[in-house]
C-alpha cells in the first residue's frame, strides 16, 4: 500500500453536486481506493471489496467512482486485473511524496479555517520556502496515521513471519473476489502447498504485514486456479471422457463434443441466466462449463439443459 496515497486522500476536499453523492461518502470510497494503492499509486479492488470496505450498496459505490473520475481524483487506466481480467485498474491523480507540498490536491477554497496558515496540516508556499526540510510530515509510527494494514505500525515480530497465513482470512478474501465454486476448488486443490511455497519465496524480501500477505495470496491462488483449469482443459482436447446418464446407460463424449455442448449451453438463455457470473462473456462461461462437463456428477446435474441443446443417447452407448 502507499502511505502517501492515503495521506493525500485524507487531505482532499470533495465537491458536493446537485443530485450527487454526499461528500463524506465520496471521501470514504477514495480512502478505500488509496488504502489498496501500490507504489505507482494504482489500485484495483473489486466492487465487492469496496462494498465490503465502505458498507455501501453496489449502486452507490459505482456512482461515487464515476463522480471521482469526473472530479479528477482518479482515472481508469484501461488495464484490467483479477481472475477474469475485468477488474478495472484506477490511478490516483495528484499523489506526491511526503517530502513535497501537495499542490494538485483539490481543496475547498470556501472554507477559510481549513486553508488557514494556522491549520498546520497543509503548509503554504511561503512556509515551505522558509522551512525547507522542516515541512511537517506524519511520523511512520504515529498513532494518528489511521492507515489500516500499515506494516510499519505493527510489531516487528508480526511482519512476514512464518505464521502469517490465516485460512479464515484467506477464505474471506477469496470469496469476496470470486464465487463459492472457485473457493471450493482452491480449498481442496492438491497444488495449494506448491503455490504457497512459491508465494512465500516471491514475497520473502517485501516485509508485508500479515493482512496484506493474505490479501495478495488470495489473488495469487485465484490466478493459479485459472492456470490449472486451463491446463486441465487442454488435457481433454485430444481425449474422450465417459459420461453416465440417469437410465444407467453410458456414452463417450469426445473433447470436441464437450466443447460443442459447452458453447451451446453458454448461449442458452435459461442456462446463462442461472450459471453466468457477473460480467462473464459467453466464451468465459463456455470455458468454465467445459470443465464441468468432464465431471460425471456435473453432467448428471446439467443433463436437462444438455437435452435442450440436442444431447441424445442410444442403447449401444453411442451419441445420437
Amino acid at each position: 500500500m502507499s502511505l502517501d496515497a492515503t495521506v493525500w486522500a485524507w487531505k482532499t476536499r470533495q465537491k458536493q453536486k446537485a443530485g450527487g453523492a454526499l461528500k463524506p461518502l465520496k471521501k470514504l470510497v477514495l480512502l478505500s481506493l488509496a488504502d489498496r494503492a501500490g507504489e505507482t499509486h494504482e489500485c484495483y479492488p473489486s466492487i465487492a471489496r469496496l462494498v465490503e470496505d465502505t458498507e455501501m450498496d453496489r449502486k452507490t459505490v459505482l456512482k461515487i467512482i464515476d463522480e471521482l473520475i469526473e472530479d479528477g481524483f482518479i482515472i481508469d487506466t484501461g488495464k484490467r486485473e483479477g481472475k477474469t481480467k475485468q477488474v478495472k485498474v484506477y490511478l490516483l491523480l495528484g499523489v506526491k511524496g511526503r517530502e513535497t507540498v501537495p499542490t494538485t490536491v483539490l481543496f475547498d477554497t470556501g472554507n477559510d479555517e481549513l486553508n488557514s496558515t494556522n491549520n498546520g496540516t497543509v503548509p503554504t508556499t511561503e512556509q515551505f520556502q522558509q522551512f525547507h526540510e522542516r515541512v511537517p510530515t506524519i511520523p511512520l509510527n504515529s498513532p494518528n496515521v489511521g492507515t489500516r494494514n500499515l506494516s510499519k505500525n505493527l510489531p516487528i515480530e508480526s511482519i512476514n513471519k512464518k505464521t502469517w497465513l490465516s485460512l479464515k482470512k484467506l477464505g474471506e478474501e477469496i470469496r469476496l473476489a470470486t464465487d463459492q465454486e472457485t473457493y471450493e476448488q482452491i480449498k481442496n486443490a492438491t497444488w495449494f502447498d506448491r503455490e504457497l511455497r512459491a508465494f512465500e519465496l516471491y514475497n520473502a524480501e517485501k516485509n508485508l504485514c500479515d493482512e496484506l500477505m493474505n490479501y495478495h495470496f488470495a489473488d495469487w491462488l485465484i490466478n493459479a486456479c485459472g492456470k490449472y483449469q486451463a491446463r486441465e482443459q487442454a488435457s481433454f482436447r485430444n481425449s474422450g471422457t465417459q459420461v453416465r446418464v440417469p437410465q444407467g446407460e453410458s456414452i463417450t463424449l469426445s473433447s470436441k463434443q464437450i466443447y460443442s455442448f459447452a458453447q451451446k449451453l453458454s448461449v442458452l438463455p435459461e442456462f446463462a441466466s442461472k450459471y453466468a457470473e457477473g460480467n462473464e462473456t459467453y466464451e468465459q462461461l463456455a470455458a468454465r462449463i467445459a470443465v464441468k462437463l468432464t465431471d460425471p456428477d456435473q453432467q448428471q446435474k446439467l443433463m436437462p439443459y444438455l437435452k435442450q441443446v440436442g444431447f441424445q443417447s442410444k442403447r449401444n452407448g453411442e451419441l445420437a
